[in-house]
């Protein structure tokens, strides 16, 4: 059982979201843009709500740096591009994935669940639809003096459906309209000794759009280019009290994937994902554009979707180049033996002004006839924590279309 002050989730969720930067003595320089004292960059991150919803939910990608929307297609896909599925070379295909969250610290009843199931209408249409759930387990809420408030068992969940569709024989295209579900501490408030704000249950409906471009190059070996183009978590916003709604997670992702198959038992792939957060740029809380209506909201967060998203590639308080730097890189790398045996690694990298989460990833996969497991591993390359020190991350798949086959499938999981 966790144990947590309802007046410390109420910050977390419902103050101005103030990152490390802004409790920094950041100071304003002679060109009107805030420094630390040796004269540099403050650090800025961006913070949402719902952010399970960035959270690569399968070991495959989990083993290639959090690379996914560019690979081969699989029932994972539907977490980073949806309109791969067309492209699978399985007619129908399940996933089930479990991701463990801050083991190393002990607790053993956070974690997030996935599944994604797909299938094929024909050779230009496909269907599919995903679950994805976060649970914080078993909370006893606090006030400010360690009285217990009672118990609680936070969580939040994703609910997403899919259509895909072959625009030409190279190029498709997807929608899928998504629901999303946030009960954090409903019936709580916001300020202990209940005089703040009740807290509700979060509701939001959004949507991810994406096409994708794969071509097959024979030469002297086999090689399938794809690049993809994805907008993720595109809707309205959520809330969770009377007071203000807050962003989405809404991010714009570039991916490409090269897979080369060097003869009928090796395949060896190459990926990387580029992502940017469509989501207002915190101001300084010494800056007059932070809060300049007085309502005590910090005016970013009262943006319009549409208004904040166009607004997120240019609202940046230190220009161009810190735009530049909300940028995070995910590179990958799977070699397959025989389509039953894999390696993976991978990179990712975020800058350090906006969250610094850097890490190694790797993986392996197992795949015999309808069934295959894939396992992935953790290691950050900076001196901060991250949720997945020392964990393993799990997934399985089943390939229903090769039921009652005599022989191991061929293609990826």
């Amino acid at each position: 059982m966790n144990k947590i002050s309802t007046l410390y989730l109420s910050v977390f969720l419902f103050s101005a979201f103030s990152s490390f930067a802004q409790s920094t003595p950041c100071l304003l320089d002679a060109n009107g843009r805030y420094r630390l004292p040796d004269g540099s960059p403050c650090p800025n991150a961006i913070v949402t709500t719902v952010s399970f919803l960035t959270i690569a939910p399968d070991a495959r990608a989990g083993g290639m740096g959090d690379a996914g929307m560019a690979t081969s297609a699989d029932a994972n896909s539907l977490a980073y591009n949806d309109s791969k599925i067309v492209f699978a070379e399985e007619k129908m295909a399940l996933t089930l994935s479990y991701v463990p969250w801050l083991r190393a610290l002990g607790l053993q009843d956070i974690g997030m669940s996935y599944a994604g199931f797909y299938t094929k209408l024909d050779d230009r249409q496909a269907i599919g639809a995903s679950l994805r759930y976060f649970t914080l387990g078993s909370i006893e809420f606090l006030d400010i003096e360690g009285q217990s408030l009672g118990m609680g068992k936070p969580n939040e969940f994703e609910v997403k459906v899919a259509y895909a569709r072959k625009l030409s024989e190279n190029f498709s295209a997807a929608i899928a309209p998504k629901f999303i579900f946030s009960d954090l501490a409903s019936g709580q408030r916001t300020v202990d000794g209940g005089s703040g704000d009740l807290i509700k249950v979060g509701l939001a409906f959004a949507a991810d759009i994406s096409v994708t471009y794969q071509k097959t190059i024979q030469s002297s070996f086999k090689r399938d280019v794809t690049f993809a183009a994805v907008l993720s978590n595109i809707g309205s916003k959520i809330a969770y009290t009377s007071t203000v709604a807050d962003m989405l997670p809404a991010n714009i992702g570039i991916g490409y994937g090269w897979r080369a198959h060097l003869d009928e038992a090796n395949t060896f792939l190459l990926t990387l994902d580029v992502r940017k957060l469509l989501v207002p740029t915190p101001k300084h809380n010494s800056d007059p554009e932070f809060d300049a209506n007085g309502d005590g909201i910090a005016d970013y967060r009262q943006l319009g979707t549409f208004e904040a998203i166009f607004g997120s590639f240019s609202d940046a308080p230190d220009g161009f180049a810190e735009e530049l730097r909300e940028i995070t890189y995910s590179i990958g790398a799977e070699y397959w033996y025989d389509n039953q045996f894999a390696v993976r690694l991978g990179y990712f990298y975020e800058n350090p002004l906006k969250g610094n989460r850097k890490f190694i990833t790797a993986g392996i996969g197992l795949k015999y006839n309808i069934f295959g497991i894939n396992l992935s591993y953790l290691v950050p390359t900076n001196n901060l924590r991250n949720p997945l020190d020392n964990t393993l991350r799990f997934t399985l798949t089943f390939d229903f279309s090769k039921m009652g086959a005599d022989t191991a499938p061929a293609g990826d999981i």
